[in-house]
């Protein structure tokens, strides 16, 4: 495949954050940009997708890509524009929401529907390679079942009633929640041979399992089992439930539904589109339909020819271990990637006091001429298993970090309160942990000095740094919004919605003030759009060298007490700062 060529984004700061993260709408967020004190400080904006119309999973279900008007509003978008901020937006690849206007056509129409090839019927799909269970699902014969790479536990389907009465299994990679609701003696009218009594004690003992989140099927009605099957039909009837739906990239109506997409984000002002969950949208018998090549190589250039019709810069989303390289893979096709790597390496970095690993990643880059994007705090979690090398025989070798050192991260982030997400085989037994959920402040033990020297060597990295809107303002591990949240709810732990007093309270601390500062200098400053050098130091001291032209940016950091000096040159006048 060809390399493509993309132009050059803006070498500025990126803010990330939900319409709703500060205050209640969007335009609460453009209030705090417009502060004085954030004057400068970011040219790009990563808006997560509750700016669409969506349902579950904090965004990531799409109902459809309209704009959120509960949430933003165009004058919204128009402020941004003034202040100079260009927009990232998702589209997410692999899924639509169960209530999308073409999975809701699915529902009423069944086999009728224009868009019966637009998801994934699962049991369509294995025919043949594999036998019904007791259920009337298909169980994959074990060779293709075996190498299903599995993001929850179980088989990644969702049961869904049809028009003909019939319930069909779709393909549901990622969330799900069903909800049952209470029947009452009205709905049992229908089942011959109960009294109103015998009705209310079914009512009774079925609600009562519903609230203990029970499994229905396993219920015992006593002598009224012989209606069980009816009663349970009523439930079912009864039940609501939200889902992310694998779509069929091999339905043309799909490429349709990408093109109409495409043309609506880059009208709302979008320059980046990250390509969420792409590496799951290429599915075949007898791969692991994570990343299957060359099929996901094949979606990736026919998105790719889509974008450029509209000016948009790609940016894939991939996770996988640095021994897999595929993220080398993705670079060399020319796009943009991630840097998920830097998160757990900063952490170990830190707490180590060794920037051996770190130093090596960081001349990676640059000697490989990777665009990358990164981070530290995210909407999701600080990724570990990305740090991995590649399995021989359950071994993993040539990783970024040992994987003493991995499991050094897990526990010293679970131990300041962490939670923890993992990756399951198709039996629902645990294979590996995937990322650990906290605040980025609360992960470095919620120690001011580290926070800041973290967010100097993030934005003295090569690449785009990408700032979640929380650890600006040093945000806590809220333990409350994670023990709330249903699925996904340990990601709510870095997840807390600051109002604009809080916001103000925050510009009076150190911690803030100190980091917009740097974010200023990296946004602004000529240096950063030249080329980086990371020079060799002793394993405690980390130096990044930018220079363009006349134009020099320089970081000093001493691993051992977290202080560190920037010097730089601006309209010809070298400046020091200490920290």
């Amino acid at each position: 495949m060809a390399k493509t060529v993309h132009s050059k984004l803006s070498n500025g700061v990126m803010l990330n954050a939900y319409p709703d993260s500060i205050g209640s709408k969007l335009s609460d967020t453009v209030a705090m940009l417009e502060l004085p004190e954030f004057k400068d400080t970011f040219s790009l904006f990563y808006i997560l997708p509750t700016f669409f119309n969506s349902d579950l999973d904090r965004g990531f279900s799409i109902i459809d890509y309209d704009i959120n008007k509960e949430l933003v509003s165009e004058d919204d978008l128009k402020r941004m524009n003034a202040l100079g901020v260009l927009l990232k937006f998702d589209i997410v690849l692999n899924h639509l929401s169960v209530a999308s206007p073409q999975f809701k056509d699915l529902l009423k129409f069944g086999n009728d529907s224009k868009y019966k090839d637009f998801f994934i019927n699962w049991n369509n799909f294995w025919d043949g390679y594999g036998e019904k269970n007791e259920d009337g699902i298909m169980i994959p014969e074990p060779q293709y079942l075996n190498r299903l790479f599995m993001r929850k536990s179980g088989l990644p389907i969702l049961k869904v009633p049809f028009p003909d009465g019939s319930e069909q299994p779709y393909w549901n990679t990622f969330y799900q929640e069903i909800t049952y609701h209470h029947i009452t003696i009205n709905d049992l009218k229908k089942v011959e041979g109960l009294t109103l009594d015998a009705a209310g004690l079914i009512c009774k003992e079925v609600n009562s399992a519903i609230d203990s989140k029970q499994n229905i099927t396993e219920l015992d009605l006593g002598e009224f089992n012989i209606h069980k099957a009816q009663i349970l039909q009523i439930v079912k009837q009864k039940r609501s439930y939200l889902g992310q739906m694998d779509v069929n990239a091999k339905s043309p109506l799909v490429w349709d539904f990408y093109e109409e997409t495409l043309a609506k984000l880059a009208a709302y002002g979008c320059k980046i589109l990250r390509l969420d969950a792409f590496a799951y949208l290429h599915k075949e018998v007898g791969q692991s339909n994570f990343f299957n090549v060359p099929g996901t190589w094949d979606y990736l250039e026919r998105i790719r020819q889509i974008a450029e019709k509209h000016q948009l810069t790609l940016l894939p989303e991939i996770h996988a271990e640095y021994g897999v390289h595929l993220h080398d893979e993705v670079a060399q096709e020319g796009y943009q990637i991630y840097d998920f790597f830097l998160p757990g390496l900063m952490i170990h970095t830190l707490e180590s006091k060794s920037g051996t690993a770190l130093k090596h990643w960081a001349n990676e880059i640059v000697t490989k001429d990777f665009r990358t994007v990164n981070m530290l705090g995210c909407h999701d979690g600080i990724p570990v298993l990305d740090l991995k090398g590649k399995s021989v025989n359950g071994v993993y070798h040539n990783g970024l970090l040992e994987d003493k050192d991995i499991e050094a991260i897990m526990d010293i982030v679970m131990e300041r309160g962490g939670r923890v997400k993992n990756l399951y085989d198709p039996s629902g037994k645990k294979i590996s942990y995937y990322q650990v959920n906290a605040t980025f402040f609360s992960a470095l033990g919620e120690d001011p000095k580290k926070l800041l020297a973290a967010r100097a060597i993030q934005l003295f990295m090569p690449g785009i740094p990408q700032v979640w809107y929380l650890d600006i303002f040093a945000g806590k591990n809220n333990y409350e919004a994670a023990d709330r949240g249903s699925s996904g709810g340990h990601k709510e732990i870095n997840r807390t919605t600051l109002s604009l007093e809080d916001v103000k309270k925050g510009l009076k601390q150190e911690v803030v003030t100190q980091q917009l500062e740097i974010i200023r200098l990296r946004n602004t400053l000529n240096a950063f759009n030249g080329n980086v050098e990371i020079p060799s130091t002793s394993d405690d001291q980390l130096v990044f060298d930018w220079t363009n032209g006349a134009d020099k940016a320089t970081l000093d950091l001493n691993l051992n007490d977290f202080s560190f000096k920037i010097s730089f040159t601006e309209k010809g006048e070298t400046k020091v700062l200490n920290y």
